[in-house]
């Protein structure tokens, strides 16, 4: 056998044996809910989204479950989310405001507006989301604690985009979906590795033990990702799944908006913990090189058509996962589109990750 054809099949056993993982993960049977009620404290952080929260609020005040309360950090707004806030809650009294009104120069704004709306709760449980999430479900609180077991500091849910017309957001929902089987894979196989901070649980003593996001204060973003993969582990993390465990975020409807969003996003990658990036980072180089090795190198082996066939049977299994997880996770996804935006993806992770990668800087639009 020539080493083409080693590198070939070597390339593709990989990323087989990835899928295959994530397929048992999401084939394994749920572990029994617990039926204990937590105290909650939902925290929102909102900078210029009187919009979104005139939508939200009302959705979490519906939520059906029996201790519970709200609280939005204003975060130096410029709209009327103040104002809104300001009688909001006295009209509610699940509702709380925190106010920002400055922040320290070193430390991101998220970070500093979720550090005191978290020090403001007044419950053990704090479930994060954004401004722009709306949960699935009037259960989603319900849902989200039902996964705490007594030795359980961390919950993790799944956060999908809501579906509009467009490649755009066919693309956008895909690469989450992406993300999310990864994420949620992962710490079905003990392996937890990240969060994401439109759906997330965790125990107050944790953030605070731990003393927040003082590890990172310096990187932009990583609020979510980077706690988890910091403290996450087999024993201390649950994972929440289901339509009912389920928050939709509004997703970016401009190429370069969303080109700027995920440059972020995998920046904050490159702090990870070394196994995570070596096990993420084996998953992506070969799916890459899946797409644009192989088929070329193979050409140019006798052994082609078994290097086609197990490609082939890569892309069959990889539109079965999409199918079985995103209908496990509560979102179906249509998984026919799958074997063309294999490549796309491929394409768009060599120009946004080897950019993210680079970048000495990523910023928010805002501090």
């Amino acid at each position: 056998m020539s080493a083409l054809s080693i590198i070939c099949f070597s390339i593709l056993a990989v990323q087989l044996i990835y899928l295959i993982l994530f397929l048992v993960a999401f084939g394994k049977k749920q572990a029994a809910k617990s039926t204990e009620m937590h105290a909650v404290s939902i925290i929102v952080c909102a900078h210029d989204e009187e919009e979104n929260l005139r939508e939200l609020v009302p959705m979490l005040l519906q939520q059906n479950y029996p201790q519970f309360e709200i609280i939005v950090v204003e975060d130096r707004c410029n709209d009327g989310t103040y104002d809104y806030l300001l009688q909001a809650t006295k009209d509610y009294p699940l509702l709380k405001m925190v106010r920002v009104v400055n922040k320290p120069e070193h430390v991101n704004g998220k970070k500093f507006g979720l550090t005191l709306g978290i020090k403001a709760a007044k419950y053990e449980w704090v479930l994060l989301t954004d401004a722009d999430c709306r949960p699935e479900s009037a259960d989603w609180i319900q849902q989200m604690t039902s996964s705490i077991q007594p030795a359980t500091k961390i919950v993790v849910g799944f956060s999908p985009y809501f579906k509009i017309a467009g490649f755009l957001n066919t693309f956008i929902r895909f690469e989450s979906f992406l993300t999310g089987i990864q994420m949620i894979g992962f710490a079905l196989l003990g392996k937890p590795y990240m969060g994401v901070g439109r759906n997330l649980l965790y125990h107050k003593s944790l953030f605070l033990e731990n003393k927040g996001f003082n590890a990172h204060l310096g990187i932009t973003g990583g609020d979510d990702d980077l706690f988890v993969n910091q403290h996450a582990t087999s024993k201390n993390t649950r994972v929440a799944i289901g339509q009912s465990a389920l928050t939709f975020s509004k997703p970016k409807t401009i190429w370069k908006e969303f080109y700027h969003q995920k440059r972020r996003h995998l920046s904050v990658g490159k702090y990870y913990q070394f196994s995570d990036k070596l096990v993420l980072g084996l998953f992506t180089l070969t799916w890459i090189a899946s797409c644009f090795l192989v088929i070329p190198i193979s050409v140019l082996s006798p052994l082609f058509y078994w290097i086609l066939g197990l490609f082939v049977l890569r892309s069959g299994l990889l539109t079965y996962l999409f199918y079985r997880a995103s209908r496990k996770l509560g979102a179906p996804f249509e998984a026919w589109v799958v074997p063309f935006l294999d490549f796309v993806y491929a394409f768009y992770y060599l120009v946004a990750g080897a950019a993210a990668l680079s970048a000495k800087r990523i910023s928010w639009k805002r501090n």
